[in-house]
């Protein structure tokens, strides 16, 4: 995993105000283990139907069904490891990325995954694998099994490198199915020069004749493979390709929609080696990288100090939209009193009704504190009200009874959510996605 964007120039005594490193004492939030012997847990979605089922997928390429208790079915809901590029023994950002349940899946059954697939012939030379979107179906009336045989490629992406692929899946409230790709890995949006691999000299997030580095919108239910929203930025196709909803990101690690308030689109995005984001997207934005990492300005060629003559504007003229809050990552600081880790990972805003001290808070987490050592730390953003004069969010660990700091001694690989709204964390206890030793924990009140 790695680190994106912040405004130019802004002082630290500027962005201190929305930092705390203190959480509350006194919790009255537990973590309550639903299930464990997973591999690297990277997405959790719920079967509707007021089931409480659960379908949880394993990075390395598994779809495991739980019921409301966690016990796991016999057999796995899908089996894609075959369909999935080798995966390395240690740090690893490819494998089942991302998973998406249809609108109407109770009816037509269906459900999309993305996942990291060989080489496509056609790519070019040396590159690294395609990230692919497919739709898949549910066999049966109770929605326990996907049907192996059945497999709708809806749309590749061809990958210069292993990391930055993002790949995370959100359908909104108007129907559309959103998707995050990163940049294509490597430093700086550079890549490996010597070669010339996948990274033009803009870098791919702000080059629009590429889904590198963006957010994508795409309609599933019409056209072939699918259809363009007729309000998608460049939908004619003329100045960007039709896909893109917004771009200038690195390697987004979290995509949700509030399902309540503005039904606002939350994407984080991982930086490089300074900063750690938020961002609310919105309809063709540009959130700056490579030119910005976090509110401060980027340069390839010194990147960890910001350039005093840093871009503020887009190739198009246009301001970059800024994050609502960004924090210093700890990668290449050592230790630092305004950073909570290394990486981010997305959550949700917290719409449930078990724990009503968060209702309407964002929910969401660092990684952990260390690239080896499991260390991740659960954070909780507080968003200003409407006309209250700020766009920024504040920020403090989520104290739990267990843990005050907030810090849960796993690596939090994502957050999921279920029907009723509540929130579970997605840990695991290494570094890698070939074992099972990662847990699916629920947000619960304390417990008596």
């Amino acid at each position: 995993m790695n680190r994106i964007l912040l405004v130019a120039l802004l002082g630290l005594a500027a962005i201190s105000p929305t930092f705390s490193a203190k959480a509350d004492s006194g919790s009255t939030i537990s973590l309550k283990l639903m299930t464990e012997g997973l591999g690297a847990p990277i997405g959790l979605v719920p079967i509707p139907g007021g089931s409480g089922r659960l379908l949880v997928a394993e990075q390395a390429g598994l779809i495991q069904l739980i019921d409301r208790d966690g016990k796991k079915s016999g057999q796995p809901f899908l089996d894609l490891r075959e369909k999935i590029v080798p995966l390395g023994k240690g740090m690893e950002e490819r494998g089942l990325l991302g998973l998406a349940l249809h609108p109407q899946f109770k009816s037509n059954h269906k459900f999309y995954v993305v996942y990291s697939a060989p080489l496509r012939t056609n790519a070019p030379p040396k590159w690294d694998h395609a990230e692919r979107l497919s739709e898949f179906r549910t066999t049966g009336a109770d929605f326990a099994t996907a049907d192996p045989t059945f497999e709708r490629v809806v749309l590749e992406i061809d990958e210069p490198d292993w990391n930055h692929n993002s790949g995370r899946l959100a359908f909104g409230p108007d129907g559309y199915l959103y998707w995050t790709v990163g940049d294509g890995g490597a430093f700086n949006d550079v890549g490996d020069v010597a070669r010339g691999r996948g990274h033009p000299p803009e870098g791919n997030g702000q080059k629009l004749d590429t889904l590198l580095g963006k957010v994508l919108r795409i309609d599933v239910d019409h056209g072939t493979p699918y259809g363009i929203p007729k309000d998608n930025p460049y939908a004619d196709g003329k100045k960007g390709l039709p896909e893109i909803f917004a771009y200038g990101l690195r390697n987004p690690w979290g995509i949700s929609f509030d399902r309540g308030g503005k039904h606002d689109l939350i994407v984080v995005d991982v930086g490089q080696d300074r900063w750690e984001e938020i961002n609310v997207i919105v309809n063709g934005g540009n959130y700056g990288w490579r030119l910005r990492e976090g509110f401060e300005g980027f340069d390839p060629k010194d990147p960890l100090h910001a350039p005093t003559n840093a871009a503020t504007v887009g190739a198009d003229g246009k301001p970059f939209v800024d994050p609502v809050f960004a924090y210093k990552t700890l990668r290449g600081r050592g230790t630092d009193p305004q950073s909570y880790g290394v990486t981010i990972t997305g959550g949700y805003v917290y719409r449930g009704k078990a724990i009503p001290a968060l209702v309407g808070k964002y929910i969401f987490a660092d990684w952990s504190r260390s690239m080896a050592i499991p260390d991740g730390t659960l954070l909780v953003a507080t968003i200003p009200p409407p006309g209250s004069g700020t766009a920024r969010w504040t920020v403090q660990p989520l104290a739990l009874k267990e843990f005050p700091n907030g810090r849960i001694k796993s690596f939090i690989w994502a957050l999921g959510e279920d029907d009723e709204g509540e929130l579970y964390v997605l840990a695991n206890g290494i570094n890698s996605v070939v074992n099972t030793r990662g847990k699916v924990f629920k947000l619960v009140p304390q417990q008596e």
